[in-house]
């Protein structure tokens, strides 16, 4: 009887968990519209700028920069308001080869002795009419002193409660010409164009 009554206990609290999960779960939203409104702050461990760029038409060659830091404020009674502005330390660059890493760190390329960070600030947000998960946003990217304006299509994940904060995930990408920004080492045998995928999870403050 001892036994049967642990097992019935402990069934229960088997079930309990999962009722508990499927809630959690039901409190996730992908509509953009029942997003909480607010100051948000990018989760450092959850976020990264990935990019890549053609290798001597050989190959698309992919790095990435992390410890990016970036606030965001939404507001979805009002989301062509939102703002973003981003800081991402060009120090914090891997390519999975050392040498090319410091390699980037020259004059070459990001000239991280003088312009260790790059920026970037929203001027402008336009939701999808047809899907309100997807937005345009273009802003100013400043990069080795060079300020240039960057559209970026963003989409939005889901936002909710999750390990102890409320988050919300977007998914952006945009395509630059590194020869705007002054970086035209290998020109044109290494590409020009530089396609940016950002990918974070934001807290609420």
């Amino acid at each position: 009887m001892r036994l049967a009554s642990r097992t019935v206990i402990a069934a229960a609290a088997s079930l309990s968990l999962m009722a508990g999960g499927v809630v959690a779960q039901a409190a996730l939203t992908r509509n953009p519209a029942e997003v909480q409104a607010g100051a948000y702050k990018l989760d450092p461990g959850h976020g990264k700028v990935t990019w890549s760029v053609d290798h001597l038409g050989f190959s698309t060659y992919v790095g990435q920069f992390v410890n990016a830091q970036a606030e965001l404020t939404l507001d979805p009674a009002n989301p062509v308001g939102s703002r973003l502005t981003a800081t991402i330390p060009l120090t914090e660059v891997d390519t999975n080869s050392d040498g090319l890493d410091a390699h980037l760190q020259t004059a070459d390329f990001f000239d991280t002795a003088n312009h260790p960070v790059a920026t970037f600030i929203s001027r402008s947000v336009t939701v999808d009419a047809d899907d309100p998960s997807e937005a345009v946003v273009v802003g100013d990217l400043t990069l080795r002193g060079v300020t240039r304006p960057v559209t970026m299509e963003v989409e939005f994940n889901q936002a909710g409660q999750s390990m102890g904060a409320y988050k919300a995930g977007f998914d952006g990408e945009a395509t630059i010409r590194r020869s705007d920004f002054g970086i035209s080492y290998g020109l044109p045998v290494l590409g020009d164009e530089v396609t940016l995928h950002i990918e974070g999870e934001f807290i609420r403050q």
